[in-house]
């Protein structure tokens, strides 16, 4: 008997809880080992967006093998590792287009480098900020975009009527929104309480930041696969789709909680 969308989406879950809670536990090069490869894929998934053929083959590995070394230098002592890479890929992007334009001026476009430079970005610039985390603000950060997504998934199914942004997303509502706003306020709120160093209000309004930043980087990648026509980034998670699909609400909530730890110590 074949498995419904719902029961794989499950399993897909639980599978990659898994993983996680096995990579937390084992720390070190496997927790940055297991995120190069988790951002590889997500990266490869994102220039397929764009490049639906296979055209552009050098330029997606160049893209991929950058973005692997972002995510292997991050935990060194110095960023400059990092840097330099982000450097190095940015100027082979340029010198593509340059030799490009030098071949066939007519034909040439600097648009591939916006989309391979901006992808470094996207993901593993962004996914790098876990491995400065402790695990228990790792696993916080990944509470607040997965409540958010997971109840708002659920008071839309079943509340939601009033669409909140139809072009971008036609499936989401506002019940879905408020929904997930809520259902991620008392989650954080409750692991703050209970693992964190910070009165309950700065949980709450955490949560509440990191809510909107969830929903937005949702919204983007719609918005990103509604113009390339695209119903899913990938389909390796079964039922979920692609790698990016579940990150796309985490690669803006990780900047936003950085940036509140930088105000105040919530762990």
């Amino acid at each position: 008997m074949p498995l419904t969308s719902l029961q794989k989406r499950i399993i897909t879950a639980l599978l990659l809880v898994a993983a996680l809670t096995a990579a937390l536990i084992m720390g070190g090069l496997v927790l940055t080992g297991g995120l190069a490869i988790f951002c590889t894929i997500a990266l490869h998934e994102f220039y397929a967006m764009f490049w639906q053929d296979n055209s552009h083959l050098v330029s997606r590995i160049v893209g991929m093998a950058a973005g692997a070394g972002v995510i292997l230098t991050s935990s060194a002592v110095s960023p400059v590792w990092m840097l330099l890479i982000l450097l190095g890929a940015f100027w082979l992007f340029n010198f593509r287009f340059l030799f490009s334009f030098s071949a066939k001026p007519d034909q040439a476009t600097y648009v591939d480098s916006l989309i391979l430079f901006s992808g470094l970005v996207y993901i593993p610039v962004t996914m790098q900020f876990m491995t400065s985390m402790s695990s228990w603000e790792i696993l916080f950060v990944l509470l607040a975009a997965s409540s958010s997504d997971t109840i708002a998934f659920y008071a839309g199914t079943f509340l939601g009527k009033k669409k909140i942004w139809p072009r971008i997303s036609p499936k989401k509502s506002w019940a879905g929104s408020i929904g997930g706003f809520l259902g991620c306020i008392v989650c954080c709120s409750l692991y703050g309480y209970y693992f964190g160093h910070a009165p309950i209000l700065y949980w709450a309004a955490l949560a509440a930041v990191l809510n909107i930043g969830s929903q937005m980087g949702d919204f983007f990648e719609s918005a990103l696969k509604r113009k390339l026509n695209i119903k899913d980034s990938g389909k390796i998670l079964p039922g979920h789709g692609g790698v990016l699909d579940r990150i796309d609400s985490l690669v803006l909530a990780l900047p936003v909680y950085i940036l509140a730890r930088q105000i105040h110590a919530f762990f």
